[in-house]
């Protein structure tokens, strides 16, 4: 097993390895409310993506659309968002290199709060055209686009260099917990009413924004020289260089983009498992639950060992699950397909966020950033549009099992085009 190569100007003292405990971090101030802006944020990012396609869906069947059209538009709906994401990332994650990256969150969080309240106002007044709400998510596409890598980059700027391993995997933990209970909590707001979820989520943006204003530390980094277009070059080029960045974002992309099916949770809810609002949340609520528990375990028992192996099993579970769920008739197995689907996301996503976090030079995190985070959107937003369309012509449940087995597959065909990221050994 390989060992992730040490920075050779970090090794740190042995009075600072005596301070990296949990107790030293949580004497970080301004980490601590970027932590919990970071946190609300990505809570409130989740629940209005969730509500946004069960509107659309739910529209979508009410205005006569069949089943197969109305997973179709669901898609677009990823379409739509994907759009901006892919044009707008690099240059955001330049943007985050070059200037004030807490400036950059909020400005990019106040986006975001016009999006929800206005799609708070087409739900209450019972609009049912579909353009307009299109066109939101356009617009909230483009506030994510600088939102992530600014928000990704911020973090690591706000702790001293020994307590950064410890900064990053609470940090991780903090953004894939909220990634994964944003979704539950928004389906079960939906039940209550589109509005109502929208409305949550204009609160919670509130709230972030707020936190961020009493962090006190500087949050611009060190300007690298050279233009605009070279300085996105140099990020691109160090992260297909790097095998193990490179293998990590890539591996995500391409297992959830075939493997997407919670895209699919309104049709199931509503015309396979025929459970309605109330069955969707608690479909949304199930991958939180084994999330949420793997959190725990992740938090109070590190990885030590093995993490790429770990990270290939939990992606090999993550597409069984998917296949078992698409074969279900029966809401109790679903439930615990999903759930188990939930708990190998987190594993999966906790590693490779922490191996690329590890690997990745301070001026360089905001580029490295946002080509992460452009791969991430890809498999969400496109997963999305990939879903909608394969159930277009599969129907939903074909639709899963392809995902499923296709989210196999690229694990073994990734386990061997990327020996160095297999071998990873420590996080640390």
């Amino acid at each position: 097993m390989t060992k992730l190569p040490p920075d050779p100007d970090s090794v740190p003292s042995a009075l600072e390895v005596a301070d990296t405990s949990m107790r030293a971090l949580l004497k970080q101030r301004d980490f601590l409310f970027f932590w919990a802006a970071r946190f609300v944020a990505t809570l409130a990012v989740q629940i209005q993506g969730v509500t946004i396609g069960w509107q659309v869906y739910t529209l979508a069947r009410e205005t006569g659309h069949n089943e197969g059209e109305g997973a179709f538009l669901l898609g677009m709906v990823g379409l739509a968002q994907f759009i901006p994401l892919f044009f707008l990332t690099l240059t955001a994650g330049e943007t985050a290199d070059r200037h004030d990256r807490k400036a950059i969150m909020t400005a990019a969080i106040g986006v975001d709060i016009l999006c929800a309240g206005i799609l708070g106002l087409l739900a209450w007044s019972g609009h049912t055209a579909l353009w307009p709400i299109f066109a939101v998510a356009v617009l909230f596409g483009a506030g994510r686009a600088f939102l992530s890598p600014a928000s990704s980059a911020m973090g690591p700027m706000l702790v001293p260099r020994p307590l950064l391993p410890r900064a990053i995997a609470w940090n991780s933990l903090s953004w894939q917990s909220a990634s994964i209970i944003g979704p539950a909590l928004g389906g079960l707001l939906c039940a209550l009413s589109p509005a109502t979820a929208f409305g949550a989520s204009v609160g919670l943006f509130l709230l972030g924004a707020l936190f961020l204003l009493f962090i006190r530390q500087s949050t611009k980094p060190v300007v690298q020289p050279g233009s605009r277009w070279t300085l996105i070059k140099e990020g691109l080029a160090y992260t297909w260089n790097n095998k193990i960045v490179f293998g990590s974002i890539s591996l995500d992309l391409f297992a959830v983009l075939l493997g997407g099916a919670t895209a699919l949770l309104p049709v199931f809810a509503r015309d396979v498992l025929h459970v309605g609002a109330e069955g969707f949340g608690v479909l949304r609520a199930a991958p939180a639950v084994g999330a949420t528990l793997v959190a725990i375990l992740l938090a109070s028992h590190q990885i030590r060992r093995r993490a790429g192996l770990l990270m290939f099993g939990a992606v090999a579970v993550f597409g069984a699950a998917t296949i078992v769920f698409g074969l279900s008739q029966w809401m109790w197995l679903s439930v615990a397909a999903l759930v188990v689907l939930g708990g190998a996301d987190m594993v999966s996503v906790y590693i490779r966020q922490t191996l690329v976090q590890l690997v990745t030079p301070d001026p360089m995190r905001g580029r490295v950033a946002a080509v992460s985070g452009l791969f991430i959107s890809a498999s969400n937003e496109l997963g999305e549009f990939e879903s909608g369309v394969a159930a277009r012509f599969l129907g939903p449940v074909g639709a899963a099992i392809f995902g499923g087995v296709g989210a196999l597959v690229v694990t073994g065909a990734w386990a061997k085009m990327f020996p160095a990221l297999r071998k990873a050994d420590r996080l640390e």
